[in-house]
């Protein structure tokens, strides 16, 4: 910013000059809404008792603080301040540089003093704390906006008095609503607009002017929306993008969560210090136990690598869905999640999604939720369905989750169990007790997850809220990887029907269930032989047009023999496997570990390497140790080297029979 500019217009107001900054502000407030808690926050600091008079603003980029920030500027005006704004990007990042600028501030009777983008010249903090902000008058009020979270010393000696922090998060919809209306958006588009900008008042803006541009314009799916997202890429990232190394910032927009292990498996060049790289960048948040990016940040970031390096998006896609199968096979079912965000496919993401999750949760029910449901589920006709899902909310809550808003209202709920975990009294009930039944006949090709109730009650099918049972079903029921859903599809939602029909459920008609008012099909899905993670999977690799490991090979995979050895020591699952031969649960699981013993006897040389192997694959799956981890100890390797030489030994079982039952008496 050059010397003088740090007022902000006040001066041609006051003369009467009709210049083109007076212009701009009158725009800008026209077009300014919502934030009205923010902005009843800042006010209150501007009258004669201030709560506060130093405001950290803070929130990801494109979430609104300068434009807050403007607001706040003429509001300022309106009380008798005299405004101050400075812009981060245009201060030099040194003492003397941001003193010559706010000279001025020390003579003033009433100084407002605002410092947007501070993330660039967060070097001064210190100095604004020990000498610059002291020295103003005690009328003085300093608003500082950035995108990181302040720093802990602002609160501590003698500042925690008058300093606070403000931060934004994502616009509600109907502030959303009326930032369209208020540049010119007030159409049917406007909703949907709304939904797919997810609060960010940049995302708003953007699509404002391209809606206004072109009257027959809406948002497409994230990823098909280059051209409009390249200006939040150039705006949000661009200023960091230096700090980070650009592959390891295409994992974190590809991946839901980026941990180190991920990065470490993933990139090709290792990642040894990518991860921390990630975590300083402001559009980074926590998550889990890993981070992920501002979602603004990552839908412009991944639709621009699919845009421009396709062949590098779908390489990522192919490693990442492979390290977080590994994870979720050896124990960490809760990945199942994180491997769903990959598929593009909207139709199975509506069914198998957790993109609400940002906005909504799910969770247990609660005894307030009955009348409400009920009354909701009667307003809709559903009141016969409502009768029979009522007794789960009441006797059997465990395999109940309902979907909540922030506000805490349920949006949907979910009734699931699986045929090793439901109530005796369901053989009784007329939807499911069919449908258990003969999940409890075929138990012998797997397990199944089992809906009797997946119900949207929001009103939106935008708001995704549908997709977050399909999973939240998996999670609930305590099966971590099942053989087949028993998906109920009510005939008159084409959205459910498409959903079966895409993912190739079998509707098995006579176990249809006809209700006084309401009809729902049965629908059983056969995720194959690896279950549900290894169809996610296999999904994955098909919409990159690869071609998974462990091509079938007369009728047995390579999952099969992962799954094996997986289950070594669970004969009731070795028994169910495709492996299997004779007639007793007790002969087929010792024909699986029989076949299992005698191929590492026959699958590696007589070279250290290949020694070690088998030594990794034997005390891996076939002795009893309580993990992994234990096993890399016992073995006196890293836990990086011990689960690169299990892959090895695995693929090396999987080649060794899946050949074998390829060319039978070899």
């Amino acid at each position: 910013m050059r010397q003088g500019a740090a007022h902000m217009g006040e001066v041609e107001i006051e003369s009467g000059a009709r210049t083109l900054s007076a212009r701009l502000s009158e725009l800008d407030s026209r077009r300014f809404v919502g934030r009205v808690a923010e902005l009843a926050m800042l006010e209150r600091c501007l009258e004669p008792e201030p709560p506060f008079q130093v405001i950290l603003v803070h929130g990801p980029g494109g979430i609104g603080k300068s434009t807050l920030l403007r607001e706040l500027g003429r509001r300022g005006r309106g009380h008798g301040f005299e405004v101050f704004a400075l812009e981060g990007r245009d201060v030099t990042p040194t003492p003397d540089g941001i003193e010559s600028l706010l000279a001025p501030a020390r003579t003033s009777p009433r100084p407002l003093i605002m410092i947007d983008t501070f993330e660039k010249v967060a070097g001064l903090a210190g100095y604004l704390r020990r000498g610059l902000l002291p020295s103003l008058p005690a009328s003085a009020v300093v608003v500082i906006a950035g995108r990181g979270e302040p720093d802990t010393r602002w609160f501590e000696g003698s500042w925690e008095g008058l300093v606070t922090e403000l931060p934004l998060a994502a616009m509600a919809p109907a502030e959303g609503l009326e930032l369209l209306a208020a540049q010119g958006v007030s159409d049917e588009r406007a909703e949907v607009i709304v939904s797919w900008a997810e609060g960010s008042p940049l995302a708003l803006a953007l699509a404002a002017d391209a809606a206004g541009r072109d009257p027959s314009w809406l948002p497409q799916p994230v990823g098909q929306t280059p051209e409009l997202l390249r200006p939040m890429i150039r705006r949000l990232v661009e200023d960091e993008r230096g700090a980070v190394r650009w592959s390891a910032l295409a994992v974190a927009a590809t991946a839901r969560v980026t941990t180190r292990e991920l990065l470490g498996d993933v990139l090709p060049d290792g990642a040894a210090d990518a991860f921390e790289q990630l975590q300083r960048l402001s559009f980074t948040e926590p998550l889990s136990d890993g981070l992920t990016l501002h979602e603004l940040v990552r839908r412009a970031l991944r639709a621009d690598l699919k845009l421009h390096e396709p062949d590098r998006e779908r390489d990522l896609r192919r490693r990442i869905v492979d390290h977080l199968y590994r994870r979720a096979c050896e124990g960490e079912p809760l990945l199942v999640i994180d491997m769903a965000d990959l598929i593009e496919d909207p139709v199975i993401r509506r069914g198998f999604g957790w993109r609400a999750a940002r906005t909504h949760r799910l969770d247990d029910a609660w005894p307030s939720d009955i009348p409400e449901i009920a009354a909701l589920m009667q307003a809709r006709g559903l009141g016969d369905l409502w009768l029979l899902a009522e007794r789960f909310f009441l006797e059997a809550p465990e395999h109940v989750a309902v979907v909540r808003d922030s506000e805490h209202r349920p949006q949907a709920y979910l009734v699931c169990v699986s045929q090793r975990h439901a109530p005796t009294w369901v053989e009784q009930d007329p939807l499911l007790g069919p449908w258990l039944t003969l999940a409890q006949r075929e138990s012998a090709h797997g397990d199944s997850v089992l809906w009797h109730s997946s119900v949207d009650l929001s009103d939106d099918p935008r708001a995704g809220v549908k997709s977050m049972l399909g999973m939240g079903g998996v999670l609930r029921c305590g099966v971590g990887n099942p053989r087949y859903a028993y998906l109920p599809t009510n005939p008159a939602m084409p959205n459910e029907v498409e959903f079966a029909r895409v993912l190739g459920a079998e509707h098995l008609s006579w176990l249809d269930y006809e209700g006084e008012h309401n009809r729902i099909l049965c629908h059983r899905l056969d995720y194959g032989p690896g279950g549900l993670l290894a169809a996610i999977r296999r999904q994955v690799y098909a919409e990159t047009g690869l071609v998974p490991d462990g091509v079938v090979l007369g009728g047995i995979d390579g999952e099969v023999v992962r799954e094996a050895l997986r289950n070594f020591r669970l004969p009731h699952e070795l028994a169910r496997s495709p492996l299997a031969t004779g007639t007793s649960p007790e002969e087929r699981a010792q024909s699986v570990r029989e076949l299992l013993r005698q191929t590492a006897d026959r699958a590696f040389g007589d070279t250290d390497n290949e020694r070690l192997l088998q030594r990794v694959l034997i005390h891996g799956y076939f002795d009893a140790v309580p993990s992994h981890e234990q096993a890399a100890l016992d073995l006196s390797l890293s836990r990086a080297a011990y689960f690169r030489r299990l892959r090895a030994a695995v693929e090396r079982m999987t080649a060794t029979i899946t050949s074998a039952v390829a060319e039978p008496g070899s």
